[in-house]
């Protein structure tokens, strides 16, 4: 269930930004801005494995690539944008431990939006440092099934090489996941096997879960939302248990 339920989360998220395009396009551009800005404004992929990331991510959102190249130009450039990145922890209704990573170049602006979305919303920001032991810090990686022409036994196998602490074979993708601090290394493992990513980020997986009854469960998932709505939030992590149950529910919303 533990498996079923961090990818239930990573689905959720994704779900809610395929509806806002703009602003995951958005996220993209400050990833390879934050990329670019810390390796010494560092513009070429070849020799900066963050902006490959970055780059990769990009087109699993399905960025134009006249975009990705116009976004590293800017990057690039003495009047690049200069993003901050914040972390924020706090409690939701119902006892849940939010996590929220944020990348903003208005720190006054971000601090408010965050307290005021927790607040209206029955939840409370707390200290940070106050919540960070309830999350796992993870590598994860998200591969297309489409365009690997592996064995998944034999992938298994090739990716245990490279670091792969576990794994998860879903309909359309294989998770793979690794310790925080093995995540450049299976980075570039998956670029000797000439294996591109959907997606490669760090997570914070949540140690332990919470299973609600559907209708408070949903209200997690609405505040979750909103945090996502906010242009200076970048990723969302919570400690509720999405369950069979919640995942169909989810569904038949939709």
């Amino acid at each position: 269930m533990a498996g079923h339920s961090k990818w239930a989360n990573i689905k959720h998220r994704k779900g809610a930004q395929d509806k806002k395009r703009a602003k995951q396009f958005t996220r993209a551009i400050k990833e390879i801005t934050v990329a670019i800005k810390e390796n010494n404004q560092n513009g070429d992929p070849d020799s900066n494995p963050a902006l490959r990331n970055a780059i990769q991510n990009a087109k699993g959102v399905n960025m134009p690539k006249d975009t990705i190249e116009r976004a590293i130009k800017k990057a690039s450039g003495a009047d690049a944008d200069s993003y901050e990145q914040m972390t924020f922890e706090g409690y939701g209704p119902h006892g849940i431990a939010f996590f929220i990573e944020c990348t903003t170049d208005n720190t006054n602006r971000t601090i408010a939006s965050v307290r005021s979305i927790f607040s209206k919303n029955g939840g409370s920001l707390g200290t940070n440092g106050s919540l960070e032991f309830l999350f796992d810090r993870k590598g994860v990686f998200t591969l297309d099934k489409a365009v690997i022409e592996r064995d998944w036994e034999m992938l298994q196998l090739e990716l245990i090489e490279g670091g792969t602490e576990s794994f998860e074979n879903h309909e359309d993708v294989f998770v793979i996941y690794t310790e925080f601090t093995d995540f450049g290394k299976m980075a570039q493992h998956l670029e000797e096997l000439n294996i591109e990513t959907k997606n490669a980020e760090l997570q914070r997986i949540p140690l332990n879960t919470v299973e609600l009854p559907i209708n408070q469960a949903q209200q997690i998932l609405n505040l979750a939302e909103k945090f996502e709505d906010d242009d200076d939030v970048q990723n969302v992590f919570h400690t509720l248990e999405l369950s069979e149950e919640l995942a169909m529910a989810l569904d038949e919303e939709e």
